[in-house]
């Protein structure tokens, strides 16, 4: 098993990979260090002398700088580095290609819609078009499980506390999503339930949803109803009836959408878990399937990389707002740009948010970012899709869905139940986190620390998303866990 990495010849730090004691010593080809103190696991010991204000090199870049000397061997996280960012930058394009994988024509059995898009999920949702009707969507959820028959693969309400009460783009940004996800390929049919006399009552929303199958998706509301649960499930039973007679087919890989997100990060996360995403994301491009990589604050400090794999200069110019304007959000509520990493990351060993953004974004690969999108915005260009979001799990994941993601990857060195509105696949950035909450983690990735190679575990994991593709359900699936949440984006009246 290996004990340590040094990421980029260029680093002046190592990463451990298992605890590390005082006194042992760490070989390098022909660098030998020897630890001043005992590291954790994922943590970082320096491997020569640094001195006050030098960078700290790690993945070959500057992650921060230190604080104070510090000498070769010693520990150096919060207590002795410190953040090199600043705020809104101006960027130069210098466009760099990497090789790309051959494509194979690989499948997946999944449901081909109408439009031509495609599912992987046959579910049956029920979508409120306001917070008012949360109780009462959940309610018919709950009896409308006797409806659950044929390729059904599950009936789900998915609750959220807007629709009313919004002003401008805020409300603008509600409608767009909640369509989005009315026309989401996964579901087979929709039953959209509002309550008549909210801002996005269903009137006003129907125009999002353009040419929508009247067959599948179906309205009620609930100011019209003397029973609304009732009058909702007798449209549901109808639609339940409907989708059943769906059935998987043969489809190719291109028509898959993958989200890529990471939460609950630590040490590991850029070094096992996140370069497999990537080299996942890669293959898949390659297949013609396309990718999205969203949190933009975790992309601060290591946008560059991003900027500089634009296909042209227009996606140039759209990823440069895509984090210009987002620093620009942050200083308009007066809060620090670099306020990040969390407590958990800071455990786990990650020190800066340069250091959390490098280990983010190797989740992007390496192929050619091929468009952005603003949240709510669904993916018009196969390949790799940057998106605006902020770094909130379940409102990113949210918007990956919504973006016309069937499926998220999701990398975590610290454990969360967590999944959204689709199949949420969690892999583990350790073996000792994949051990201990086997109900929550689909793939081990910590295993590279052992006896994989990143090349293995990324074809274990395309397996794993043909399987869960075609019909095979993850762990929080198996435990019933769905929720999404919409990026607020203005006052409440």
């Amino acid at each position: 098993m290996r004990r340590y990495i040094r990421i980029h010849d260029k680093d002046n730090v190592a990463v451990a990979l298992t605890p590390l004691s005082k006194g042992e010593e760490c070989v390098f080809g022909d660098l030998k260090v020897v630890l001043k103190e005992d590291v954790e696991q994922g943590h970082k010991f320096t491997l020569r002398d640094i001195a006050k204000d030098e960078d700290i090199i790690k993945y070959g870049t500057p992650i921060g700088h230190a604080t104070e000397d510090v000498a070769s061997g010693m520990h150096i996280h919060v207590h002795n580095i410190k953040t090199n960012l600043g705020e809104v930058l101006n960027y130069t394009y210098e466009p760099v290609r990497f090789e790309q994988p051959a494509g194979a024509e690989r499948t997946f059995k999944g449901f081909l819609r109408k439009n031509g898009e495609a599912g992987i999920r046959n579910e049956v949702w029920i979508i409120p078009t306001v917070g008012c009707m949360n109780s009462v969507v959940h309610a018919v959820e709950r009896e409308a499980q006797k409806f659950l028959h044929g390729s059904i693969d599950s009936i789900v309400a998915f609750n959220h506390p807007y629709g009313c009460s919004q002003m401008g783009d805020d409300q603008e940004n509600t409608r767009e999503v909640l369509s989005d996800l009315i026309l989401h390929p996964n579901a087979g049919a929709v039953l959209v339930v509002g309550l008549g006399c909210e801002n996005s009552n269903i009137g006003v929303l129907k125009p999002y949803l353009g040419d929508y199958d009247s067959e599948r998706i179906r309205f009620i509301i609930a100011q019209e109803h003397e029973d609304e649960v009732s009058a909702c499930l007798e449209v549901l039973e109808e639609l339940c009836n409907i989708a059943a007679e769906d059935v998987r087919t043969e489809l190719p890989v291109s028509k898959l959408k993958i989200g890529l997100k990471c939460g609950g990060s630590d040490g590991l996360s850029g070094i096992t878990a996140n370069p497999v995403v990537g080299r996942f994301s890669d293959l898949l491009v390659a297949d013609g399937g396309s990718t999205v990589l969203c949190e933009v604050p975790e992309m601060f400090g290591a946008e560059t990389s991003l900027m500089n794999r634009a296909e042209n200069e227009e996606v140039f110019e759209k990823t440069v707002s895509l984090i210009n304007d987002f620093k620009n959000y942050f200083t308009s509520y007066h809060q620090t740009i670099y306020e990040n990493p969390s407590p958990g990351n800071k455990a786990g060993g990650i020190s800066t948010l340069e250091d959390k953004s490098n280990g983010c974004v190797q989740k992007s690969g390496s192929a050619p970012v091929a468009d952005v999108l603003k949240y709510g915005e669904r993916i018009k260009t196969p390949g790799l899709n940057l998106l605006s979001t902020p770094g909130n799990d379940l409102v990113a994941a949210t918007g990956e869905a919504a973006a016309g993601c069937q499926m998220v990857l999701f990398t975590t060195g610290r454990g969360t139940p967590f999944a959204t509105a689709v199949p949420t696949i969690k892999i583990a950035t350790n073996s000792r986190m994949a051990e201990k909450k086997k109900n929550w983690i689909d793939l081990n990735a910590g295993v590279i620390t052992e006896d994989k190679t990143i090349d293995e575990v990324a074809h274990d994991l395309y397996d794993l998303v043909i399987e869960t593709a075609s019909g095979k359900p993850v762990k929080a699936e198996k435990s019933g866990y769905h929720d999404i949440a919409i990026f607020k984006q203005g006052v409440t009246l």
